[in-house]
C-alpha cells in the first residue's frame, strides 16, 4: 500500500479547508456513531474471537466509551471550537486577543491491543472533532478487531478524510517515516520511545499513552471490604490486560493478613472461571507464557494454576513479595497480584517514589491527612481514592501520563485540544497609539517604559 500517496491526499483534503466546518465535522461524528451501531455486532464477534471478551464487557468498557465521546463532541462542538476572549495588556491598548483553536492537520493514530476499540477509536474521535483528517493503525495483535475496525471504516468513509490501515511491526515502521501534524500512541514505554524518536526526525508532536506498575495503597484507615471488593474488579477485569489496572499493592503490614482474606473471597464469589463470560482470556501464547513466568508458586497465597491451550490464567495473589521479584521487575499487564507490606504510611509513599512514575495510582483510607499526602508526595499520572481505574470513565479529567508512563492527555475538553493549536491573536485599534516604542527613544520614554510594562 502506497502510505505516502494517502497522507498526500489527506493533506490536500485538509487544505480544501472542508474538516474546519463545523457541520462538516459533526455530519461525519454522527455516521461513525451510526456505522458502530449498525455493526455492533460485527464488532462483538470480532473482540470475542480474540479475547473471548463478552458483549457485557465489550460494550461498557469499549463500546460506550467511543459513543460517549461521540456525543460528548456533537453537544460541546461549538463552544470548544469557539475563539476564546483574553485580557489584553496595556502596552497593546487598544486591543482585543483572543485564542483561536485550529485543527493541526493531518494525524496518525495507533492504537493498542487491550482494548483495541476504545484506545484505536477515541482517540481517532478527538482528532476528527477537532477538524483534522486522521490516519488510524490499529494493533495486529488483535487481529479480529483490526480487520473489524478497517472494515467499517473504510468502506464508509473517504480515505481522503480517514483511513483505517492495516498490518504489523513493518507498516507501522513506514508509516511513521512520514510527516504528520500530530502522532498519537497507546502501547508499551519500550515502543514509546521508538515512537518518539521517529517523530522526532520530522519535528512531529506526540502524545504518548503508556503503561507502568500502577501502585495501590491500603492503610490501616481503609474500608477493606470496599478495598478488596474494587481492587479484585479493577485487577482482573479484561484479565489484568488494562493500562491503568493496580499492578501491586503496598499494603499496612497490621492489617495484611485480613486482607489478604478479604481479596480471596472477592476473587471466589466473582467467579472466575475458564470459560466463563467475565473473564477474558490471554491475548497470544507469547504473552501466556510471559505471565507464567513471573508466577512464583511458592509465593502462591491463592491461584495461580493455569491452562495454556485456553490461554487462562487464574486469578493469582501473590504474598511475601519483595521489590527484587521478577514480578516487580515489569510491568505485569495480566491477572497477577503481588502484594508488598509496609510499617507505615511515608514507607510506602518512599517505595513508590523510588521508582518511575506510574501510569495511575491508587489509595484506600478514610483518614484526611492520608490523602493529602498521597496526593502531593508522589507523582502519577491520575488515579483514585477508595477506588481503581473509574477515572477514566469522567470525561472532565484528563486521561495520561508522566514521565516514563506517557506525555499529553486527552478525553473530554483535553482530547480536542490535543488535537489542536492555540492560535494566539492580537486585533489593535488603528488610533490612540502614543510614541513610546518608537525612535528616538529618551530618557523620559525610558521611565515610561518602565511604569508600564
Amino acid at each position: 500500500m502506497d502510505f505516502q500517496n494517502i497522507l498526500k491526499e489527506q493533506r490536500e483534503f485538509f487544505n480544501s479547508q472542508k474538516t474546519k466546518n463545523l457541520s462538516f465535522r459533526k455530519m461525519y461524528l454522527e455516521k461513525l456513531r451510526d456505522v458502530i451501531l449498525k455493526n455492533e455486532e460485527l464488532l462483538y464477534e470480532a473482540i470475542s474471537k480474540d479475547f473471548g471478551k463478552s458483549k457485557f464487557e465489550t460494550y461498557a468498557v469499549e463500546i460506550s466509551f467511543v459513543l460517549k465521546d461521540i456525543d460528548y463532541f456533537l453537544k460541546n462542538l461549538k463552544s470548544l471550537s469557539r475563539p476564546k476572549r483574553v485580557g489584553t495588556n496595556i502596552a497593546n491598548q487598544f486591543g482585543s486577543s483572543k485564542i483561536h483553536p485550529e485543527p493541526l492537520g493531518c494525524t496518525l493514530v495507533i492504537g493498542a491491543w487491550n482494548y483495541p476499540y476504545q484506545l484505536s477509536l477515541s482517540p481517532m474521535v478527538a482528532a476528527l472533532a477537532a477538524g483534522n483528517t486522521c490516519i488510524l493503525k490499529p494493533s495486529e495483535i488483535a487481529e479480529n478487531t483490526m480487520k473489524a475496525m478497517s472494515k467499517i471504516i473504510n468502506e464508509n468513509f473517504p480515505k481522503e478524510y480517514l483511513h483505517v490501515i492495516e498490518g504489523g511491526i513493518e507498516e507501522t515502521t513506514e508509516i511513521l517515516k512520514l510527516k504528520f501534524d500530530k502522532i498519537f500512541f497507546t502501547g508499551s514505554t519500550k515502543v514509546g520511545k521508538i515512537v518518539y524518536e521517529a517523530a522526532a526526525k520530522n519535528l512531529t508532536p506526540v502524545i504518548l499513552e503508556l503503561g507502568g506498575k500502577s501502585p495501590v495503597i491500603v492503610t490501616s484507615e481503609a474500608n477493606f471490604e470496599v478495598a478488596a471488593k474494587r481492587i479484585v474488579w479493577g485487577k482482573f477485569l479484561n484479565a489484568g490486560q488494562t493500562c491503568v489496572a493496580p499492578d501491586y499493592i503496598l499494603v499496612d503490614e497490621k492489617v495484611k493478613d485480613s486482607f489478604l482474606d478479604s481479596l480471596k473471597s472477592y476473587i471466589q464469589k466473582f467467579n472466575y472461571q475458564p470459560d466463563s463470560e467475565h473473564y477474558t482470556r490471554i491475548i497470544n501464547d507469547r504473552n501466556f507464557d510471559r505471565l507464567i513466568k513471573l508466577i512464583d508458586q511458592e509465593k502462591v497465597f491463592f491461584g495461580g494454576k493455569y491452562d495454556a491451550a485456553k490461554r487462562f490464567i487464574e486469578p493469582t495473589i501473590m504474598n511475601n513479595v519483595t521489590w527484587d521479584d521478577a514480578v516487580m521487575q515489569e510491568e505485569i499487564f495480566g491477572p497477577i497480584l503481588p502484594v508488598l507490606t509496609f510499617k507505615n504510611f511515608n514507607e510506602a509513599l518512599l517505595q513508590i517514589g523510588a521508582h518511575e512514575k506510574p501510569l495511575s495510582a491508587y489509595l484506600f483510607t478514610n483518614d484526611s491527612e492520608e490523602k493529602e499526602n498521597f496526593i502531593s508526595k508522589i507523582s502519577f499520572g491520575g488515579g483514585c481514592i477508595n477506588d481503581v481505574a473509574m477515572h477514566l470513565s469522567n470525561d472532565s479529567l484528563p486521561f495520561g501520563g508522566v514521565g516514563n508512563s506517557g506525555m499529553g492527555n486527552y478525553h473530554g475538553k483535553f482530547g480536542f485540544e490535543a488535537f489542536s493549536h492555540q492560535k494566539s491573536i492580537l486585533d489593535r485599534a488603528t488610533w490612540g497609539e502614543p510614541d513610546l516604542k518608537y525612535p528616538p527613544y529618551t530618557e523620559k520614554k525610558l521611565n515610561w517604559i518602565k511604569k508600564l510594562l
